[in-house]
């Protein structure tokens, strides 16, 4: 005799599982239907199941903000910062992440991230929004998020970090400047900006909020955040362009430049900008001499020296902004160049040793000179004497060296300055013509796009 059918129980488990993967597909279909718009569906299709909601909230995992596994390639791919998640690239701009968004399956960005001294002790999850970390502290608005292998006090390393978040701003049409900047080297927490870089940000982006999460107990999630993690990256020379002349345009307007009185003169402006501590010249006078000598003999040419140091930001402005011909030792202080008119041209110096031992790294302000549109006219290497004894470790050896000061060679330095003095009064009067054959167009502001 055949016995009466009885439905089986489900067990309680499996129906809890069943329904959490139920909701995280739903969730993944909403946040793939549109690019720009994010619907929460856990705020908007609420009430929500409080179980699964808690289940979402206990399942939020922090990893190692720095992943030492890669420390043999921090900067590459997805670096050891986040390493995680894979970059979004957008045409000709640099390559970055952005939570919540559709590559982030509609979460937010969530930091626990107080140490300053072991990037590895920081650490970073991604969470639903109505699904916070037990004890999350959420913060409104726009973050922008950096990390840099470098620093963001030297003038070079500092323009590098800032560069994505300028062609970030300008793509979004300068409408909306981050409520703050969580700053990251090494996933260790920074929380200050040099004068000359914080000084690029608040003109180009908008004033500049570091944040320091001294009062803020637990994890922070945000509303919205941005993450670069390879300084320039994949960034476009032209693009590069774009945003240098973004940065100079908005520096001249801030510290009220004339340029129009600076392009109507016909002269050829040569700066010696000096620095006085590390690489400066042994022989400031006698180097300041030949320029000066090689200017006078060239009609309406006018020479200038000063100390980089004694500069303030507006000066360092103002003084580039009326340079045609910049020579200056290698050094940060040559990332003024970007104020510069195009093509502006430049002569480096280095101390002895440079050449030999420095490797490629001593030509980024050749590489900075293409990427502004300048014109880099050579360097000249001191090659007065020994720069180590033969038997010294290599990094020993350049520590040793790379602040020395730099000789000087009278004739080269008298040849090579003729050289480039008169070919940019050539391309001065090229120019002038140029100018003057076609209609005058209107003065346009500071260009954002």
């Amino acid at each position: 005799m055949n016995k009466p059918f009885k439905h089986s129980k489900t067990p309680k488990n499996l129906v809890i599982v069943l329904s959490i993967l139920s909701l995280l597909v739903f969730l993944q279909f909403i946040a793939f239907q549109s690019p720009y718009q994010f619907p929460w569906p856990l705020a908007s299709y609420a009430p929500a199941n409080e179980t699964l909601m808690v289940m979402l909230r206990d399942s939020v995992t922090f990893l190692p903000l720095k992943d030492l596994r890669f420390s043999d390639k921090p900067t590459t791919g997805h670096t050891w910062f986040m390493s995680s998640v894979n970059d979004t690239f957008e045409p000709n701009d640099s390559e970055y992440l952005h939570f919540p968004s559709n590559s982030s399956k509609g979460r937010m960005l969530c930091l626990l991230s107080h140490h300053r001294y072991d990037g590895a002790a920081n650490s970073y999850a991604f969470a639903w929004p109505n699904a916070l970390p037990h004890g999350a502290t959420l913060l409104p608005g726009l973050t922008y998020v950096s990390e840099t292998y470098y620093d963001y006090t030297n003038l070079w390393h500092g323009l590098s970090a800032l560069v994505p978040f300028v062609g970030w701003h300008m793509r979004k049409g300068c409408a909306v400047p981050p409520a703050r900047w969580v700053l990251f080297h090494w996933g260790e927490l920074r929380t200050e900006m040099g004068n000359w870089i914080k000084s690029i940000a608040d003109l180009t982006i908008g004033k500049v909020n570091i944040e320091t999460f001294e009062n803020i107990d637990g994890p922070v999630c945000f509303e919205e955040a941005v993450v670069f993690r390879h300084n320039q990256g994949a960034i476009a020379k032209m693009r590069l362009r774009e945003v240098y002349g973004r940065m100079k345009c908005k520096a001249r307007e801030f510290c009220k430049v004339d340029m129009e009185k600076i392009k109507s003169d016909k002269e050829v402006r040569m700066t010696l900008l000096l620095r006085t501590v590390s690489r400066s010249f042994k022989n400031e006078t006698t180097v300041m001499r030949i320029f000066e000598e090689e200017c006078a003999k060239v009609e309406n040419c006018r020479f200038m020296a000063v100390k980089s140091e004694n500069l303030t930001f507006c000066d360092q402005v103002r003084v580039l902004s009326e340079t045609d011909i910049l020579a200056t030792p290698h050094g940060a202080q040559m990332t003024n160049m970007i104020f510069m008119e195009r093509p502006g041209s430049l002569m480096e110096f280095y101390p002895t040793g440079w050449k030999e031992m420095a490797g490629g790294g001593q030509y980024v302000f050749r590489w900075l000179a293409d990427w502004a549109g300048m014109r880099h006219q050579g360097s000249w290497w001191d090659d007065g004497g020994s720069a180590c004894n033969g038997t010294s470790p290599k990094l020993e050896c350049f520590a040793s060296f790379k602040d020395r000061q730099i000789g000087h060679d009278a004739a080269y330095f008298s040849q090579w300055a003729n050289k480039v003095i008169l070919e940019m009064k050539e391309n001065k009067r090229n120019a002038s013509v140029a100018l003057h054959s076609v209609p005058a167009k209107a003065t346009r502001s500071c260009q954002c796009n």
